[in-house]
């Protein structure tokens, strides 16, 4: 009855299936990187352990239909290792070499448009052990009823890791605890970063002089091995101390050579000197020996502090700061201060008037100031004194104040700024008082209070100051808040007024504000003014790009809108179908005011007006363009890809066949799919086999279904799939298929392993042997293998066909053994049968056994079947019984003999319910390997009978 099923299947390839096939996306996340360990914690969580630095891959595996999307995130930080990527959309996240920083919880996000997304989460934990870090700490107490001082010494281990580390105090060789010796305490300190031990040695003891190792482990897990630092105590051991050669603050001159040396005056071992600057790195050019420091030719740019650190993990680290000032004296700057008293913002006779004068300066307590009238030394007097300090004004600030003022104290006020003795250039600033200084005004020039430009383009933005002296003007963006100027800073200064503008962007449109500066002219209340520029831009539109599908026949609306531009309105809007100008469409009353669209009507969709419509909008500044295209093409199929158990096979005939279902995508968007068009083509290979599949009337949601057979084993395909409708070839969609073998359910199927996909049915090499198997066929098979030893090729003979064998040369020695371990299959009979093809060829042939692991109580193998010895160069078939008692694994076994001359190979493994064959193959009938000498047995006279069988069958 099978076989008269097989072929009515064969007769009819392609029929439909009920609706409702469109399913919400479901997502599992498996791993197949590097883990050490994968597992539920209490709360059902699954967690992946893995070794910083290995590679981290994770796959989320998804059903639903249509196809679900894949996106891969992380909580706090990048799911990728390229980290300005926070996301990955693909169904397999890979990081390469995965970081402590890259261990959270993954999120594997699918999605496909029908109902809810599925998300699933898994952590990732990854482990770590850094060296540790040990230093030495003693206190000193005087005990003064005995007259003697207690030391007592701290030694301090640290490490990061995890997990936790855990750690183990040695004195040389011995292992040290507080049960063995009264003078040792151990503990963990509070309040530490990171994970630390304390060994305490109290009232230190002749003894206590000795080396001590702190020694951390993670206890092996992903194979990270313990981590040891070892100390010497003796009765010498003290923290560093330091000394300068030099004062806490220094200084110099600019081109002076500076040399600063940091003296050791103590420390048990001997420290390490380290220099460092802040801000930022030594100067370029500066070479540091030890503790000493040789900065050459040193420059204003080169003033900062300077730290010499010691350290020898006793005590705190030593460290000494030295303030190196290069004098140095620039921007040097005035302000002209009216009576303050009578609020008055103008010079007027009879009045005060302060003159202030500031440089800024290395050191600043330095600066000397000097001040001359008209060329001469000012000189002092009751109505004309000199200050310093003014805490209105920043500080070291020297002023000038005229009291009652007289107009002989009109003049040109010098002010000259100088560090005394040293070769530093001074500064001077010059102000010039007279009856036309007079305060300032700000105002934009006629006609540019509104700048409009177009992006791109250069712009200038003035305003004018008037006034004596005139002051420098500060420009500032007052539309946004905390915004910046395109320079990126927030206030620019201009000595003209001008800002300049190279290439003007859209975000640069605002209102700019200039004001006047209250140095280099009067010190009062800023006068401002503001203007506002305008930048123009082409016009920003959408659809940028549409398809639009219509049924033969039908109308069709065509819109372009506009979305944002300067100016905000559509100027003019032309029409073109494949390239050619349209003329301009009727414009309805309703419509004639729009100017944020332009629509275009197709009374019907035919053949001929068919294509592709561009609708091309300008704002006077430029254009865009909305692209439609217009046809009445059928969409794309929709491949189904959760096919339960899609390939069907038989590996002796070399060939397998494929259920491929699909749904038609919107079928009544258009007109109805009349047929398919199916290519099926071998990858690497250029011919294709070309079909057509008719249909009835294709429904949205309807399953099709089409068996693609005389697929070759194990080879995968190109399947392309495009729907005919009256219009023509619709969209075509495509996708690989592969060869795959069913991986055994726990419930057992009945499945044969082939070894013909990578996944080998769920089989896994076992962690604790010596070795593993090895999958391969003819085409991957080590041209240089030994003679004599090994198949040619799989129980079918073909060069592509897949089998597992193990390689006995070097490394390997006598007695290795290699396991392959099945998946765990549920015991839901009382017998089982386990039927294989062996291969044992070669001189040095070891042992082939066949256990079983039961897993009712614990892991526990039992030795089921075995072979030893060398069995010529064919397949041979075994059928082994067994009987477990509860959930069961099983077990291939290759053992290794005296020599390289001793492969062993399996193939076609199949495990049944019930008892095996009551009469055993017999060791004659074998399959004969290609170029073999071995007799082939045929039996003709089962022919007939068999016919007569087929044929009483199919009555």
């Amino acid at each position: 009855m099978e076989v008269t099923c097989l072929l009515l299947l064969a007769l009819i390839p392609f029929h439909c299936r009920g609706q409702g096939v469109y399913a919400p996306a479901q997502a599992q996340i498996v791993h197949a990187g590097q883990a050490c360990v994968v597992k539920e914690d209490n709360v059902s969580e699954r967690v992946y352990t893995i070794r910083e630095g290995d590679i981290l891959v994770l796959q989320c595996l998804v059903t639903g239909h249509p196809r679900p999307q894949v996106r891969w995130t992380k909580t706090a930080g990048s799911a990728s290792d390229k980290f300005q990527e926070t996301s990955v959309f693909n169904e397999t996240l890979r990081i390469e070499r995965i970081a402590r920083t890259q261990g959270g919880r993954y999120y594997c996000k699918a999605e496909n448009g029908v109902g809810v997304p599925a998300i699933k989460s898994i952590r990732v934990d990854v482990q770590y052990l850094d060296e540790p870090v040990l230093t030495v700490h003693q206190t000193v107490s005087d005990v003064r009823g005995n007259f003697y001082q207690e030391k007592t010494v701290f030694l301090r281990c640290t490490v990061n890791s995890n997990p936790p580390a855990r750690f183990i105090w040695k004195r040389g060789s011995d292992t040290l605890s507080h049960s063995q010796d009264n003078g040792v305490d151990i503990y963990e300190p509070l309040y530490t970063q990171g994970e630390t031990k304390v060994l305490k040695l109290k009232n230190l003891r002749p003894q206590d002089y000795a080396s001590y190792t702190c020694q951390v482990s993670v206890r092996n897990v992903c194979g990270i091995p313990d981590k040891a630092i070892t100390f010497r105590l003796t009765n010498t051991t003290a923290p560093p101390a330091l000394k300068l050669s030099v004062n806490e603050t220094l200084v110099v001159n600019p081109g002076e050579n500076v040399t600063v040396q940091c003296l050791l005056t103590g420390g048990d071992p001997l420290p390490q000197l380290l220099w460092s600057h802040g801000p930022g790195p030594l100067p370029l050019g500066a070479l540091a020996q030890g503790g000493t420091l040789i900065i050459p030719s040193v420059q204003a740019r080169d003033s900062g502090y300077y730290n010499c650190t010691a350290t020898n993990n006793v005590g705190n680290p030593a460290k000494k700061t030295v303030n190196l000032l290069v004098r140095s004296m620039k921007n040097a700057t005035f302000q002209i201060t009216p009576d303050v008293i009578k609020e008055s913002e103008n010079i007027q006779l009879g009045q005060d008037l302060k003159l202030s004068c500031h440089v800024d300066a290395v050191p600043q307590e330095k600066v000397t100031y000097q001040w001359f009238k008209n060329g001469k030394p000012a000189r002092m007097s009751k109505r004309l004194l000199v200050t310093r300090n003014d805490p209105e004004l920043p500080a070291v600030t020297s002023s000038l104040e005229l009291i009652d003022l007289h107009f002989s104290d009109y003049g040109t006020y010098l002010c000259v700024a100088s560090f005394p003795g040293a070769p530093v250039p001074d500064l001077s600033v010059e102000v010039n008082i007279s009856s036309e200084t007079v305060p300032p005004t700000i105002s934009v020039p006629k006609g540019r209070a509104v700048v409009t430009v177009r992006e791109g383009s250069p712009a200038e933005l003035q305003c004018e100051v008037r006034g004596k002296p005139r002051p420098p003007v500060l420009w500032s963006r007052v539309d946004k808040e905390a915004a910046l100027l395109p320079s990126g800073l927030p206030l620019e200064e201009t000595a003209d007024g001008k800002l300049r503008l190279e290439r003007v962007s859209r975000d640069m449109s605002g209102t700019y504000r200039c004001q006047t500066a209250r140095y280099n002219g009067f010190n009062v209340r800023p006068r401002e003014a503001q203007v506002q520029l305008n930048v123009q831009f082409p016009p920003e539109v959408e659809p940028s790009s549409q398809d639009v599908r219509q049924a033969l026949g039908r109308p069709v609306l065509l819109r372009c809108s506009l979305l944002r531009g300067s100016p905000q309105r559509i100027a003019s809007a032309v029409w073109r179908f494949k390239g050619q100008l349209l003329p301009p469409p009727a414009v309805l009353p309703a419509a004639a005011e729009a100017s944020d669209h332009a629509e275009l009507r197709l009374d019907a969709v035919t053949r001929e007006s068919s294509g592709s419509y561009e609708c091309s909008v300008s704002n006077d500044v430029g254009s865009a363009a909305c692209l439609f295209q217009v046809s009445a093409k059928a969409y794309s199929p929709e491949f189904y890809f959760d096919t339960p158990n899609p390939t069907r096979s038989h590996k002796l005939s070399k060939n397998y066949s494929y259920v491929l279902q699909w749904t038609q995508r919107e079928p009544d968007a258009v007109d109805p799919v009349l047929n398919y068009r199916l290519s099926v083509r071998q990858l690497n290979q250029h011919n294709a086999m070309v079909k057509a599949i008719p249909v009835r009337r294709v429904e949205k949601g309807q399953l099709l279904e089409y068996l693609l057979t005389d697929l070759r084993v194990p080879h995968s395909y190109e399947v392309r799939l495009t729907p005919y409708t009256t219009f023509g070839a619709g969209d075509m969609a495509s996708r690989i298929i592969h060869y795959t073998e069913p991986i055994n359910s726990p419930n057992l199927s009945d499945n044969t392993c082939h070894f013909e996909d990578e996944k080998i049915c769920g089989y896994t090499q076992d962690l604790t042997d010596n070795f593993d198997w090895t999958r391969q066929n003819a085409l991957t098979q080590n041209p240089k293998r030994s003679p004599n030893t090994g198949p040619p090729t799989d129980i079918s003979g073909t060069p592509e066909g897949y089998y597992m064998f193990i390689e006995t040369s070097r490394p390997r020695e006598l007695g290795d053994r290699a396991r392959l371990v099945s998946p765990l299959y549920n015991a839901s009979a009382k017998f089982y049968c386990v039927s294989f093809f062996y291969h044992m060829y070669g001189k040095h042939i070891g042992s082939l056994n066949l256990l079983v692991r039961s897993r009712n109580k614990g892991a526990l193998d039992t030795h089921a079947w075995s072979l030893s010895g060398n069995k010529g160069n064919v397949w041979q078939q075994a059928h082994v019984p067994i009987n477990p008692s509860g959930p069961f694994q099983i077990i291939f076994e290759g053992v290794r003999g005296s020599g390289y001359l001793g492969d062993i190979a399996i193939d076609d493994v199949t495990l049944k319910k019930g008892e095996c064959p009551r009469k055993q193959m017999d060791p004659n009938k074998v399959v004969v390997m290609p170029g073999s000498r071995a007799p082939c047995q045929s039996s003709p006279q089962l022919w007939g009978p068999m016919v007569i069988f087929l044929l009483a069958l199919q009555r």
